[in-house]
């Protein structure tokens, strides 16, 4: 009964403060701060989900996904801080998250998130919106809205110079090899299942990650799409890009697999006309001036 007795009273006191701190709390007219890095704005009150015309346009991406987007200790060729890090973030992705928000009159913050927590990142609100090389699929379709593609991205083979499969010219040529991409992506889930009699190895959390195991001999093949594989040959001179395109021998995937947007929560129509109208001021020729730029300047450890 003692030990009871004393466990009661403690467990009033405890009360008793986290009322009196939750009182604290709610002082100065009940607006909460934000927590840091959650884009907040005007003093700390919660900020709403941008629809083009706010201060600040938050946007998420890998960070590692060269040439799309990586991140760099400095801000040499215009790289852009990272929130919450020490670090900076650049490529053809930051390149058009600058000018989207340029465009605006918006002040830009770029958050690093893997992969998998981008379409989460957008549909809770942390972020107003992803530019990470992602495909427009019916899928996504299906919990986040897009805009006009920002790239077409054709699908191509990675491999080593002294491959087996390094003069393939054809799916068909690739039969029985071993190849992996990236989780969830259409490279992994559609494509590699098209090449005759392929082991298809486990696919790999990142882009990087999946270049370093075929540079490690893990696998015979990568399949990725055009500028992953050109800002990878610039990186390891062993490898060779083998293109289809245009052949009975390529991939076959529609267009939205090749399609290549920014996405936002869904029903945002406000931030997506806008991201629309900035992205209606670029021509094809812009993209690929702008691809080929930060293939050239990517980081050697991408």
């Amino acid at each position: 009964m003692k030990r009871f007795g004393k466990i009661l009273t403690a467990a009033l006191a405890l009360v008793m403060v986290i009322i009196m701190a939750c009182a604290c709390g709610n002082s100065g007219g009940g607006d909460t701060p934000a927590p840091a890095g959650s884009g907040a704005q005007d003093g700390g009150a919660s900020s709403s989900i941008n629809d083009g015309t706010g201060k600040v346009l938050r946007v998420a991406m890998e960070c590692g996904y060269a040439p799309y987007n990586w991140t760099q200790s400095d801000d040499s060729n215009g790289a852009v801080p990272i929130v919450d890090s020490s670090d900076y973030a650049y490529g053809y992705d930051v390149m058009m998250a600058k000018y989207v928000a340029e465009q605006l009159g918006m002040e830009l913050e770029i958050y690093k998130l893997d992969w998998d927590s981008l379409p989460l990142a957008v549909q809770s609100g942390t972020v107003d919106c992803v530019i990470a090389g992602q495909s427009i699929t019916s899928e996504r379709l299906e919990t986040i809205d897009f805009s006009d593609p920002y790239y077409y991205a054709s699908i191509v083979v990675l491999t080593k110079k002294d491959s087996a499969f390094a003069n393939a010219t054809s799916l068909a040529d690739l039969a029985g090899a071993k190849a992996t991409s990236q989780l969830n992506t259409v490279w992994y889930d559609v494509c590699i299942p098209q090449i005759p009699d392929v082991q298809a190895e486990t696919a790999q959390e990142s882009a990087p990650q999946m270049l370093v195991a075929l540079e490690a001999g893990a696998v015979d093949i990568v399949v990725t799409d055009e500028p992953t594989a050109m800002g990878a040959c610039a990186v390891y001179p062993d490898m060779v890009m083998l293109a289809f395109t245009g052949t009975d021998g390529d991939f076959q995937v529609s267009e939205e697999e090749i399609n290549i947007g920014i996405s936002m929560q869904k029903g945002n129509s406000g931030l997506q006309q806008a991201i629309n109208g900035v992205l209606a001021t670029l021509t094809p020729e812009d993209y690929k001036d702008w691809m080929n730029k930060a293939i050239e300047v990517q980081p050697m450890n991408e």
